[in-house]
C-alpha cells in the first residue's frame, strides 16, 4: 500500500528544517508580554529563553555533525569582541553583574548570530527568515495602528496614541525597531528580482509597514530606516532609484501637500529632528546629558572603562544637573511611573564608557568586517544577477542598526531580534552558501 502524501504544512515544516527554531524565536516576539517583563531592566523574556535553546540545539548539532561549523574568517570576525567583553566583566561591580553583563552581550553578538549562521542553509532559507521577519512586523503594526486610533497605546503628549505594540510603554522602541526590519526585508524582497507576484506582495508589505512605523514616533527608527530604504534603493540599480526617488517625491507632494496626510503630531516630531540643538525638549536633553557622561566615564577610564553593567552607578557622578530624574511611562496597560535612565541611548557610547576602546575597537571592527564583507558579496551578486534580494535584505538591516545604535542601545525584549539580524548579516557576508556554494534548488 502505498504511504499518503504529506499534508502541505508538514512539508513547509520539513523545508523549513534546522531553520525551524529561528523562525520560532522570532515568532514568539508576537506573543504579548507576561507580567514582570521590562523594557530596560533586562529582564529574560520568553524568547530570550528561546534563543538559548537555539544555541544549545546548534551546538548538539555541530557535535553530532563532526565538522567544523565556522569558517576561520566566520570564527574571527565573531570571536573578535569575545576577548573585549571578558576584559570588560572583570571591572564589574559584582559577581551578579559580571554574570549578566557577559550572558547578554555573549548572547546578541556572538552566541545568536553564530546559531543563525550555522542553521541557514541557503537563500531559501534565508528568505522565509526574511519573510518572517516582514510577517512579524505586519502583527505588531497592526497592534500598533490599532492603539493609536483608539487611545490605547503608550503616553505621548498627554495622550496615549504611541504605537507599541504588545512591548508596551516600557519598551517604545520594541515595535519601531520591529516594523522597520519588517520594512526593509519586505523593499529588498520587492528590489531583488523573483517572481512578480512576490514582488508585489513585497512592495504592499513595505507601504503598509510605513504607517505603523509613523505612528511609533521615533525618530532614530524613522532616519535609520530612510537612510537603509535609500541605500538599498541605490544599491539596486541607479536607473532604477532614479524613478523611484521621482515616483516617491511626486507622492509625497499629492498626499502632504495635497491632501494634508499628516497629523500635527506627526509634523511637530518631524520638524523636531532639526531642532535639537535649538530648542531640545526634555528627552534630547536627557539624551545629551548622559551621552557627556558617558564620555567623561571613558576619559577617567580610557583603555577598558568602568566595567560591565556599571554605567548606572557612575552616572550621577559623571552628569550634569541638566538630567531628569527619568522618563514617564504610563499607556498601553500600564500605570504612570518613573522609569530610571540607566544608559546613555548610544551604543556606541554604552561600550565606550563601559568597555573602552578595547570594547569599542573590538565590536565595532567585528560590525565593520561583516559590512565590507556583505557588500563585496553585494557586487558579486549584481554581476552574476543571483541572491540580489538576499544581499540588499542582509546589508540594509545591518545599516539600520548601525545607524538606529547611536540613537539606542541593546535592552528590552526586542533585543533577541538583533542577534537574529547580525546572524543574517554574518550569513550573508561569512557563509560559503550565500554566494552559491552548496546551494540547493529550493534556495536559488
Amino acid at each position: 500500500m502505498s504511504a499518503r502524501p504529506a499534508a502541505p504544512w508538514q512539508r513547509a515544516v520539513r523545508r523549513a528544517g534546522p531553520v525551524l527554531p529561528v523562525l520560532l524565536v522570532i515568532g514568539m516576539l508576537a506573543l504579548p508580554l507576561g507580567p514582570g517583563a521590562e523594557g530596560d531592566s533586562g529582564g529574560l523574556t520568553p524568547a530570550d529563553a528561546l534563543s538559548g535553546l537555539l544555541v544549545l540545539y546548534c551546538a548538539v548539532r555541530a557535535v553530532r555533525g563532526g565538522q567544523r561549523p565556522l569558517t576561520r574568517t566566520a570564527y574571527l570576525v565573531l570571536g573578535l569582541p569575545v576577548l573585549a567583553f571578558a576584559v570588560a566583566a572583570l571591572g564589574a561591580d559584582s559577581a551578579s553583574h559580571t554574570l549578566q553583563g557577559l550572558a547578554r552581550y555573549y548572547q546578541i553578538f556572538v552566541l545568536v548570530p553564530a546559531a543563525v549562521l550555522l542553521l541557514v542553509r541557503d537563500r531559501g532559507d534565508f528568505r522565509l527568515v526574511g519573510w518572517a521577519l516582514v510577517g512579524l512586523g505586519l502583527w505588531q503594526g497592526a497592534i500598533g495602528v490599532y492603539q493609536y486610533l483608539t487611545g490605547t497605546g503608550a503616553s505621548y503628549a498627554g495622550e496615549d496614541i504611541r504605537a507599541v505594540g504588545t512591548f508596551g510603554a516600557t519598551d517604545v522602541m520594541g515595535m519601531s525597531t520591529v516594523v522597520a526590519y519588517g520594512l526593509l526585508c519586505a523593499v529588498a524582497l520587492a528590489l531583488g528580482g523573483g517572481a512578480v507576484r512576490v514582488r508585489l506582495t513585497a512592495l504592499a508589505c513595505a507601504l503598509a509597514l510605513l504607517v505603523p512605523l509613523a505612528l511609533s514616533f521615533s525618530r532614530g527608527a524613522w532616519i535609520a530606516t530612510a537612510v537603509a530604504c535609500v541605500l538599498q534603493i541605490v544599491l539596486a540599480g541607479l536607473r532604477r532609484a532614479a524613478r523611484l526617488f521621482a515616483v516617491g517625491a511626486a507622492a509625497a507632494v499629492v498626499l502632504v501637500g495635497g491632501f494634508g496626510v499628516g497629523t500635527s503630531m506627526l509634523q511637530e516630531r518631524l520638524s523636531s529632528i532639526t531642532q535639537v540643538t535649538a530648542t531640545p525638549d526634555q528627552s534630547v536633553t536627557d539624551r545629551y546629558t548622559m551621552w557627556a557622561a558617558a564620555v567623561g566615564m571613558w576619559q577617567e577610564h580610557p583603555v577598558t572603562g568602568v566595567g560591565l553593567k556599571n554605567f548606572p552607578a557612575y552616572r550621577d557622578s559623571h552628569a550634569s544637573i541638566a538630567l531628569s530624574a527619568g522618563s514617564d511611562v504610563a499607556g498601553a496597560g500600564a500605570a504612570f511611573r518613573r522609569q530610571p535612565l540607566l544608559s546613555p541611548h548610544n551604543m556606541y557610547l554604552l561600550v565606550l564608557s563601559e568597555q573602552g576602546l578595547l570594547g569599542l575597537c573590538a565590536i565595532v571592527g567585528s560590525w565593520a568586517a561583516l559590512l565590507v564583507c556583505g557588500v563585496r558579496r553585494l557586487a558579486a551578486a549584481h554581476r552574476r544577477a543571483r541572491g540580489l534580494d538576499c544581499a540588499l535584505l542582509a546589508c540594509g538591516l545591518l545599516t539600520w542598526q548601525l545607524i538606529d545604535f547611536a540613537y539606542a542601545d541593546i535592552g528590552g525584549p526586542s533585543t533577541v531580534l538583533t542577534a537574529v539580524v547580525f546572524g543574517l548579516a554574518a550569513w550573508w557576508a561569512l557563509a560559503p552558501a550565500a554566494t552559491g556554494a552548496g546551494e540547493t534548488a529550493a534556495g536559488r
